[in-house]
């Protein structure tokens, strides 16, 4: 269904004169991505170019989208920026907070009785703002805005790291921190250092057991989980126009496990296929208008060296299905050398269950290619021979595939249905018994696979596939299969293969559904008020934090020096935690529990200075900020990679951290550390991460010279007496050092109303 249909018009009808002057200021042929961005531009262009990856740019988004979890806060927020409604349409999606434990219907229920407090703050708080509000059941948020809100060259963020997502229909779309959505919905301008900007060329055709999720596997195997961080990734060339508008969702959704600030499409006839089967023709035809504008210009496809800063390049016809994991979703096996390598490195074998669905992987394509297996299964006698789930990715998919026949075919192999929600791949999964499992192995179509991010346990073997090779690999068993060569016996002692899977990108007796679960906005409602217990366990309202005091900072102690990977889910894990999401307080009971420590090799024991004893880290953290003493945080490379949870800097924030000193930053934390008002630092010499000692006393010199492009002074004071002096570096402009001199950016805007 369409909504918002003038505010795209109004976005169509400047698009050509806008792109008119800034293809004049470049003096160049554009990029797709260049494109959208000039055309959002908040107030008028530049003298001269944005330099990619220096220059910090304002935007203008259309829109904001947040999911419960991360709306909690984000609304919170707006609720102290006090302003009467949002300024551009934005929407909640209630889609984090069910727990998969029984089934869709028993788990809705239950979600709805449990987080009864929560929905009814953002049902309420949507109501006074002119939010739109996507009731417990309706589907996940991404698969939600690409059916309903997502429009070709059009520009969006959300409160969800796989807000990208939406680039499937030719958006530049991006994850963010909450305080982030709070600047647009409250009118202002929205600020984002300029990406680079990938280049992927695709040609030939997808064909076989090869899926669009296998482009992303692959492009995640060649950049690693850092090698987009700061750049948009723009595929383009013949193979584009193969890919469905919902495949094209899915490998953009997934561009988020390399970092990238966001992933993009040209408009082409499979968005338009989809737009109009979504109840969007307007939109279909309006883009149709301006369809020069949403792909890049013909040089670039002509000569794309000279207008990305690096290329790659993948036949489709030569891909091969991939499967990523374990621990790390940019580990790429091609699955024909998968059975091999799994063996070589020990990985469990036996796999214990198969999950598909999710915002990556619930199009009606995926669904009905999956379905395709699973049929294959009843029809050649096969026994599935591991438990298997399907998660719908919004109630008008789940609706239309089990009118089609798909879920029965599922629940004929014994899977279960689950609610159309985030489920198991956050980590709200009842896995039976999960805490206690030993070593073992399970295939998801999900994005991620951290260690613990589904079921709690480190010694879960996480493995990421399209939802047919899951499907298959869950009838197979075992990791060691390849369904496009090998054989199975079935129930009668027969030798059979499995046929490659087949599938309808849209339905062909169209898309339908009874209840959408949605409240529209509405400006009726401004003198409505909204109620937060003061002693709710789930809710809290927001204390400002302090303003920087002039001074340099002295006397901190080191709280934990992380070694190694340390995502936002090591950070502030989510699962049984997203409970407390808007309640900052009792979350930060969570904080770092799941960061290694460098010195002991342990999670959630650090050194308390104080008292010489081992302490859990939000506990020794309480103790150094109830005595007035600040406290440091030292991370390795990518600290903070993974989801877009400002929940990782408000923590620290709140628990006394005045600084987090790293290796590099993974986009979307270091954002949210400053927005918090937070020191972010980089060593200049990474090398320097090895100088700090567990017993350090750690002072930041030179902030009274606090300037963009300028280097502070760290100096370690060791407990032998000796002292170490180190050069960090930061990324901070003029606006966020003011940020961090109001002691966030909130107070900052309150400031300056």
């Amino acid at each position: 269904m369409a909504y918002d249909v003038e505010m795209i018009r109004q976005v169509y009808e400047r698009y050509p004169e806008r792109i008119k002057q800034a293809r004049k200021l470049l003096g160049r042929p554009m990029t797709l991505s260049e494109k959208i961005l000039y055309s959002h531009l908040s107030g008028d262009l530049p003298n001269e170019p944005f330099k990619r990856g220096e220059s910090y740019v304002n935007f203008a988004p259309d829109r904001v989208a947040m999911q419960d979890a991360t709306a909690q806060m984000a609304v919170l927020q707006f609720m102290q920026a006090g302003k009467a409604q949002v300024s551009v349409p934005s929407t909640v999606h209630c889609d984090h907070l069910i727990l998969a434990k029984e089934g869709a219907k028993e788990d809705l229920t239950t979600a709805e009785k449990t987080n009864k407090e929560v929905y009814d703050f953002l049902a309420s708080a949507s109501k006074k703002y002119g939010i739109g509000f996507w009731k417990p059941g309706a589907g996940i948020i991404h698969q939600v805005v690409l059916e309903n809100y997502a429009f070709p060259g059009g520009m969006m963020i959300g409160t969800d790291s796989h807000t990208p997502n939406a680039g499937g229909m030719g958006m530049v779309a991006i994850g963010v921190g909450g305080a982030d959505a709070v600047d647009v919905m409250a009118g202002l301008p929205w600020e984002l250092k300029f990406p680079k900007l990938i280049g992927v060329k695709l040609t030939g055709k997808l064909s076989g057991w090869t899926s669009p999720k296998d482009v992303i596997l692959k492009v995640a195997g060649i950049l690693t989980v850092k090698g987009g961080t700061g750049s948009i990734v723009e595929y383009f060339g013949p193979g584009v126009e193969s890919i469905s508008g919902t495949g094209k969702g899915t490998i953009c959704n997934m561009g988020a496990e390399i970092g990238a600030t966001t992933s993009t499409f040209p408009f082409d006839e499979s968005m338009a296929k989809y737009l109009k089967a979504t109840g969007r023709t307007d939109v279909a035809e309006m883009a149709a208008k301006i369809e020069e504008h949403l792909r890049p210009d013909p040089e670039v496809a002509e000569n794309p060296e000279a207008y990305y800063d690096q290329i790659i390049e993948i036949n489709l016809s030569e891909l091969e299905p991939h499967i990523n994991g374990p621990f790390t979703p940019d580990l790429a096996t091609p699955v024909s050398q998968f059975g091999k390598v799994a063996k070589e490195n020990g990985w469990p074998l036996k796999m214990e269950v198969g999950l598909i669905g999710s915002c990556t992987n619930s199009s009606y394509e995926d669904i009905s290619r999956a379905a395709s297996v699973a049929k294959q299964a009843l029809d050649k006698n096969l026994k599935v021979k591991a438990e298997f789930t399907v998660t719908p990715g919004s109630e008008q998919v789940r609706y239309t595939v089990d009118r089609d026949g798909f879920l029965d075919t599922f629940e004929q192999i014994g899977g279960v249905v689950l609610a159309n929600a985030c489920g198991p791949c956050i980590g709200q999964w009842a896995r039976h018994n999960a805490e206690n499992l030993d070593e073992n192995s399970i295939m998801t179509s999900f994005n991620r696979n951290f260690s613990k991010r589904n079921d709690g346990n480190p010694k879960t073997h996480g493995f990421v596939a399209s939802p047919e090779i899951v499907t298959a690999f869950s009838i197979a068993g075992t990791l060691d299969f390849n369904p496009a060569t090998d054989y199975l016996e079935n129930e009668k002692g027969e030798k059979v293969k499995l046929d490659e899977p087949k599938g309808d990108d849209l339905p062909t007796k169209g898309f339908d559904v009874k209840d959408r679960g949605f409240i529209p906005p509405s400006s009726e409602n401004k003198n409505l008020e909204v109620v937060v217990k003061p002693d709710s366990e789930r809710l809290q309202l927001l204390t400002p934090f302090k303003a920087w005091d002039g001074n340099n900072l002295t006397g901190m102690k080191l709280l934990i020096k992380a070694k190694g990977k340390c995502t936002t889910d090591h950070i502030s894990m989510a699962g049984p935690w997203l409970r407390y999401r808007g309640h900052l307080d009792n979350i930060s009971n969570n904080m770092l529990i799941g960061g290694v420590n460098y010195f002991n090799e342990r999670t959630n024991a650090v050194k308390n200075q104080l008292t010489g004893e081992l302490g859990e880290v939000p506990a020794t953290a309480r103790d150094y900020k109830a005595k007035g003493i600040g406290s440091v945080i030292v991370g390795d490379e990518n600290y903070g990679e993974g989801s877009s949870r400002e929940h990782a800097a408000m923590e620290p924030r709140h628990l006394g951290v005045r600084v987090v000193l790293v290796r590099s930053f993974a986009r979307i934390h270091e954002t949210n550390l400053k927005k918090q008002g937070m020191l972010a630092l980089t060593f200049d010499n990474p090398a320097d991460y090895d100088k700090v000692q567990e017993d350090d006393t750690i002072d930041v010199l030179k902030l009274t010279e606090f300037a963009p492009g300028s280097s502070l002074v760290v100096v370690l004071h060791h407990a032998d007496g000796s002292t170490d002096e180190i050069i960090a570096n930061h990324t901070y402009n003029e606006a966020q050092i003011e940020w961090f001199k109001a002691g966030s950016c909130l107070n900052f805007i309150k400031e300056n109303q």
